[in-house]
């Protein structure tokens, strides 16, 4: 993005986005090949007071 400095705040707002949108359709996200959460840390009972956390 160029130099926004002279550019009101609305404008400036109008750009970003623009330019986010721009970035999004250019280099889109690759799809995930694991299922979402699949790979966060399981937590075996949890309810055992503050000593097993």
């Amino acid at each position: 993005m160029a130099n926004t400095r002279t550019l009101s705040k609305e404008e400036r707002k109008k750009k970003k986005r623009a330019a986010r949108k721009k970035h999004k359709t250019e280099k889109p996200l690759a799809k995930r090949d694991y299922a979402r959460g699949s790979k966060k840390r399981k937590v075996k009972k949890m309810a055992r007071g503050t000593a097993k956390r």
